[in-house]
């Protein structure tokens, strides 16, 4: 299954499962969480997502992610303030803690895909998440 495409499938399965949820989310793409200096946080992507995210964005043209001086998420166009991979964003992007989108989800609400994701990092030679820009930089020069 490395890198393959039903490996970028099940990583796809896994937003869509999360997608049906009943629970009440509403994205603004105010980006404010994609504002990692200022968040302190920064997701954290299994090889499944990464290799999805790198594909998403090769997509949009671009071969190198940039490396954001203001501490943004190097996916944020800073002219538009837009996601160049917003459909393919990550589980933790899915998940955030922006309280305008209605705050965290609860890990229990959310274990078992969590798990699913963890299983398919295992299954693509995975050692665990790893923190968004580093992620993505070993996914786009795997291809």
């Amino acid at each position: 299954m490395k890198n393959s495409p039903a490996a970028l499938f099940s990583v796809r399965d896994v937003y869509h499962d999360l997608a049906l949820r009943p629970v009440e989310r509403s994205c603004l793409r105010r980006t404010e969480c994609c504002q990692f200096k200022l968040t302190g946080r920064t997701p954290q992507l299994t090889r499944g997502e990464s290799l999805l995210a790198a594909q998403a964005f090769r997509a949009t043209g671009r071969k190198n992610l940039p490396e954001p001086t203001d501490g943004s998420c190097p996916f944020l166009q800073s002219q538009t303030q837009k996601c160049l991979i917003y459909e393919s964003r990550p589980f933790g992007c899915r998940t955030h803690y922006c309280q305008a989108a209605g705050g965290p989800l609860e890990r229990k609400e959310i274990l078992h895909l969590i798990r699913q994701l963890e299983h398919l990092d295992a299954e693509l030679g995975g050692d665990g998440p790893h923190a968004l820009p580093q992620a993505v930089t070993w996914a786009l020069s795997e291809r």
